[in-house]
């Protein structure tokens, strides 16, 4: 619209863009089309190396305007990795990934998200993510504490009742 004022977009804030069903449906190179073509400040935040299939796209956004990437780490544990994210992309992918996005002038950051009491906020693994973080060139690394909404909360104390049990007081309290 001509009412636009070119707003940063920020992708992934809620759902993972790339998750598995996009590389069915490979919706996303569309959107960085028109988010290039109309010179849009965006980033966009993801479990998925499957970003880096977009690469090309990403280094023309950041050609003409702000572009970066953040990659969501949790852990690096593969036990509490398998147990809270079934079915993602493996962490070090990730690291992988945060590489060849700054090896490509992109500006790549991690997300140290969430960090959850008692599964992955140690300070040896935090400190090992970041470590790996800062080897992979991550422009920042941030931590983001686990925030449970009506709906997940209830998942989530389900899951945790039955895989953490021991840490059910300290969620309760």
């Amino acid at each position: 619209r001509g009412s636009w004022q070119h707003e940063h977009v920020a992708l992934g804030t809620n759902t993972d863009p790339y998750q598995w069903v996009e590389g069915r449906y490979a919706l996303m190179p569309g959107i960085w089309e028109a988010l290039r073509d109309a010179r849009n400040p965006c980033s966009v935040l993801t479990k998925s190396p499957l970003l880096l299939r977009d690469l090309d796209l990403m280094r023309e956004i950041n050609a003409v305007t702000d572009f970066s990437a953040a990659l969501s780490i949790p852990t690096l544990d593969q036990q509490a990795w398998r147990a809270t994210e079934p079915r993602s992309p493996n962490p070090r992918a990730r690291l992988d990934a945060v590489t060849e996005l700054t090896a490509a002038g992109i500006t790549a950051g991690v997300l140290v998200a969430p960090l959850m009491p008692g599964i992955n906020d140690s300070p040896e693994q935090v400190r090992e993510v970041v470590r790996l973080a800062s080897e992979a060139g991550a422009s920042y690394i941030a931590g983001i504490a686990l925030h449970l909404r009506r709906g997940v909360r209830e998942v989530f104390m389900e899951w945790l009742a039955e895989h953490r049990p021991e840490l059910m007081p300290r969620y309760e309290a």
